[in-house]
């Protein structure tokens, strides 16, 4: 499995944010608050200008709205394949297609929150069956973000429901593996649905992770 890294510009704008925010965290000293706050401007400025964006303002004040110790945030996905198709949803923000889910919720079991999204964004009652993979977002062809994430892939069985769309997602379906729609890419590719019908033709796998 060979997937290309994120741009080193984003990778090192992510580290100096990730040190400016854990410093921002601990330091108590006025003079180093000052500075930590500077890293988080240059690396501001270092993403803006690496993703053509001009409104470096808007980026640091995402950048600002994380405190704490820096780390990855959470994406929980529900792999829900039946025969030589595969659930889908449409997302309202991109037009695109991707596997039910989102953002882990802080307070709630991954294992839970996938049941959750797939019944909220599309409709069906699922049951996980296996946490298939664990991939590190930067490391697959997703477009640039300010944060670093991990997606947590679930293959869940179908148990019932009938496709309902929601307000986030207005379109349901499943799709052949072959025929699959513009894909949401910021969400989901290619590889990672298909590797997703190669573990429910292979139980026995073993989690995937990089």
């Amino acid at each position: 499995m060979d997937h290309p890294t994120e741009p080193q510009w984003l990778h090192w704008t992510k580290r100096i944010q990730a040190i400016a925010q854990t410093g921002l965290n601990f330091t108590r000293d006025h003079y180093d608050h000052e500075r930590y706050e500077e890293l988080q401007e240059i690396a501001a400025e270092m993403m803006a200008a690496g993703s053509g964006m001009a409104d470096s303002e808007k980026i640091l004040g995402l950048f600002r709205k994380e405190h704490g110790y820096a780390t990855p945030k959470v994406e929980v996905r529900g792999a829900v394949v039946r025969g030589d198709e595969i659930l889908l949803v449409r997302e309202r923000e991109d037009g695109g297609w991707t596997m039910p889910g989102g953002w882990a919720d802080v307070g709630e079991p991954p294992s839970a929150m996938v049941v959750r999204e797939v019944k909220e964004e599309s409709g069906f009652d699922v049951k996980p069956r296996k946490l298939a993979a664990v991939f590190d977002r930067n490391k697959h062809p997703h477009p640039p973000e300010p944060t670093h994430a991990y997606k947590l892939l679930f293959l869940c069985d179908l148990l019932g429901g009938e496709a309902t769309p929601s307000f986030e997602t207005p379109e349901v379906g499943f799709f052949p593996r072959h025929q699959l729609p513009s894909l949401s890419a910021a969400r989901i590719t290619p590889w990672q649905i298909e590797h997703m019908f190669e573990h429910a033709a292979h139980p026995e796998w073993p989690t995937t992770f990089d």
